[in-house]
C-alpha cells in the first residue's frame, strides 16, 4: 500500500515496487484524478500486478474523508465529529470510523510505504492566523463556539498524536510487516538560516511548525519500532529538494488551478491601488504560459528558481528515484544507512552496565532504611499509573498472607480476599499509606469502601465501582482471583520449563514459584504477560 501514491516521491516508489512483481499495489491519494492518472501512468510497469486506487483524506473519518476542509469547518455536526474522533478516547468506533484503518483492514497489505507529507498537512492548517483570528474576535465580542471549535481543529499535535495511534493499530491488526515513512526536515537539510520562506518572518512560524511536526513523528516512529507486535518501523528523511517530476513548456498552475494571466495597464495612487474594492487589473483570459519544471508538492519552479535552490550551498536536490531506491532496500531488509528510526535507536543513551549493578546497591540502601525505620514504603503514586500503585499495594497485601508465589498458586480467591480484608481493617498503617496517596480501597463485599481526601481515579458516573481496575486496592473475592491465577500462570510456566533450564535464554529476573511474593517483580510479570509492555530494544 502506497500512501501519497500520486506524488513525486510516491510515483518513483510505484515504478520500484512493480519491478518487484508484487500481487497488488494499491494506491492512496487524495483526489481521485491524481490517483487514477498515476495509476494510468503506472500500466506500462504493470506487469501482471493488480493496481487498485483509494482517495481521500487518510487523516479523517471515512464520511468526511472526500470533503473540502472548508466545508467540513463550517458545518457544526462535521466539527463534533472530528473533535470526538481527535480529542476523545481511542475506541472501536473512532478505529472503524477513519478511513485509513478501513483500507489497512481491507487490503491487509504486506508493507506499507508513506509518501504523504504529513507535517505540511498538519502545520499549513496555519495555527497562528487562526490563533489571531480567534483573540480579534474575542477583542471584538463576536467570538462565538464555532471559532473555537474552528480553532481546535488546527492543533497539530492531537491530529499527529491520532493519526499515529489509529495507524499503529491499523498496521498490527492487518498483519503488515514493515512500514516506511518517507519523512521531511520541513527545511530542506537547511537550518534556520533557510532564505525560502512562506511569510514575512525568515523563517516563518508556520515553517517551523512544519518541523516541529517532523520531528514529533519521527520521534513517536522511534517508539513504535519498540512496541511489540508493531511492524518494522523505517523512516527516510530527505534533507534536499526532491526534484523531479517534469520538464516542460506551458499553463503555469499554482496549487493545480492555471495562474490567470493578469496585466495593470497604467499606474495608481497606492491609496486607491489598495483601497477596498480596488481592481485595477485586467484579466487577460488566459493563463501564464511557460517553461517550467515541476517539484512535486513545491509547485512549478520556473529555471531560474530551479537554479537558485538547487545552488551549491542552497537547498540542492535529491532525485524521487533516489529516495525510491532507498525505501525499497530497506523493505528488502538491506540496510541504506538513511533510516531515521534507526539512527535514533543508534545515537540515543540506553541503560548501562553501570547502573545496573548501582541498582543493586540502592535497593539495598532503601531496604536498609526501612529496616531501620521500621516502615515499608510501598509506593506514592508518583510513578503511575495509578493501575501500578494499586497493583504494587495488592502484591504486598498478598505477601502478608502467602509465603511464596506457589503458596498463593494453591490458594482460593474468596478465602484470601476474606483475609485481605481483616488486614485492612487491624492494620491501620497500611490502610492508612494507601488512602493517604489516593487509592480508595474497596472491600471484599464490593458494598463498602474505604477513601481518604485524595482520590486519584474517581468514580465512574453510573457505575462507581468500574474506576476499580484502574485505581483501587480491589478486595473482591474475584479480583483477588486473578492474582492468584496469575500465580498459577507463573507455576505453570516454571513446570513447563523444566528443571533443566539454566541458560542464558532464561530469564532469571523473573519471579518464581518457590521465591516470596515480591510487590515490584510481581507487577514487572503483569506489565510483561498480560499488557505485553516488555522492552524490546536497549
Amino acid at each position: 500500500m502506497l500512501l501519497g501514491g500520486s506524488g513525486l516521491v510516491g510515483h518513483a516508489v510505484a515504478r520500484r515496487v512493480l519491478a518487484e512483481r508484487p500481487s497488488r499495489l494499491v494506491l492512496v491519494a487524495l483526489f481521485e484524478d491524481e490517483v487514477r492518472a498515476a495509476a494510468a501512468a503506472l500500466e506500462a510497469y504493470r506487469g501482471r500486478a493488480e493496481v487498485a486506487v483509494e482517495w481521500g483524506n487518510v487523516f479523517l473519518p471515512a464520511p468526511v474523508a472526500r470533503r473540502e476542509r472548508g466545508e467540513i469547518l463550517a458545518d457544526s455536526a462535521l466539527r463534533t465529529l472530528l473533535i470526538q474522533d481527535q480529542f476523545g478516547d481511542l475506541t472501536e468506533d473512532v478505529l472503524e470510523r477513519n478511513l485509513l484503518y478501513q483500507l489497512l483492514a481491507r487490503y491487509r497489505p504486506d508493507a506499507v510505504v508513506d509518501s504523504i507529507n504529513t507535517a505540511t498537512a498538519f502545520a499549513y492548517q496555519d495555527i497562528f492566523q487562526s490563533a489571531r483570528d480567534l483573540l480579534a474576535a474575542s477583542a471584538a465580542g463576536t467570538l462565538d463556539r464555532a471559532q473555537v471549535e474552528q480553532h481546535i481543529l488546527t492543533l497539530t499535535m492531537p491530529q499527529l498524536i491520532r493519526h499515529v495511534q489509529i495507524i499503529t493499530e491499523g498496521l498490527k491488526r492487518s498483519g503488515t510487516s514493515v512500514y516506511v515513512k518517507v519523512g521531511t526536515s520541513g527545511t530542506g537539510g537547511m537550518g534556520f538560516n533557510i532564505p525560502y520562506t512562506h511569510s514575512e518572518e525568515r523563517p516563518s512560524r508556520t515553517l517551523l511548525t512544519k518541523s516541529a511536526v517532523a520531528g514529533a513523528h519521527s520521534l513517536l516512529l522511534f517508539l513504535l519500532g519498540r512496541t511489540p507486535d508493531a511492524p518494522a518501523i523505517v523512516e527516510i528523511k530527505p534533507t534536499a529538494t526532491i526534484a523531479w517530476r517534469e520538464i516542460a513548456y506551458g499553463p503555469v498552475r499554482r496549487k493545480g488551478k492555471p495562474l490567470p494571466l493578469v496585466d495593470c495597464p497604467a499606474p495608481l495612487p497606492v491609496a486607491d491601488a489598495f483601497a477596498p474594492g480596488a481592481k485595477p487589473w485586467k484579466d487577460q483570459g488566459k493563463p501564464v504560459q511557460g517553461v517550467f519544471i515541476d517539484v512535486g508538492e513545491n509547485g512549478l519552479f520556473a529555471k531560474d528558481e530551479f537554479a537558485t535552490v538547487t545552488a551549491l550551498g542552497q537547498m540542492e536536490f535529491i532525485t524521487p528515484e533516489e529516495v525510491a531506491d532507498y525505501v525499497i532496500q530497506e523493505i528488502q531488509g538491506r540496510p541504506t544507512g538513511k533510516d531515521i528510526v534507526a539512527a535514533l535507536d543508534g545515537a540515543t543513551a540506553g541503560p548501562t552496565y553501570r547502573a545496573g549493578l548501582l541498582r543493586s546497591a540502592a535497593l539495598g540502601r532503601l531496604e536498609g532504611l526501612e529496616r531501620d525505620s521500621g516502615t515499608r514504603s510501598v509506593a506514592y503514586e508518583m510513578l503511575g499509573p495509578p493501575r501500578l500503585t494499586k497493583m504494587l499495594y495488592e502484591a504486598y497485601v498478598l505477601s502478608k498472607l502467602r509465603p511464596t508465589v506457589r503458596a498463593l498458586a494453591g490458594s482460593d480467591g474468596a478465602g484470601v480476599a476474606g483475609e485481605a480484608q481483616a488486614l485492612i481493617e487491624r492494620d491501620t498503617a497500611l490502610r492508612s499509606h494507601i488512602l493517604s496517596v489516593g487509592l480508595p480501597i474497596l472491600c471484599a463485599d464490593g458494598a463498602r469502601v474505604y477513601r481518604g481526601s485524595l482520590v486519584v481515579v474517581p468514580p465512574t458516573p453510573g457505575d462507581p465501582r468500574g474506576a476499580a481496575p484502574r485505581g483501587w486496592v480491589d478486595l473482591r473475592p474475584e479480583y483477588f482471583g486473578m492474582w492468584v491465577k496469575r500465580a498459577q500462570a507463573i507455576v505453570a510456566a516454571e513446570v513447563r520449563a523444566g528443571s533443566k533450564e539454566s541458560g542464558s535464554d532464561v530469564d532469571w529476573m523473573a519471579i518464581r514459584g518457590d521465591d516470596p511474593v515480591d510487590p515490584p517483580r510481581f507487577a514487572t510479570w503483569v506489565f510483561e504477560h498480560e499488557d505485553r509492555g516488555a522492552r524490546i530494544k536497549r
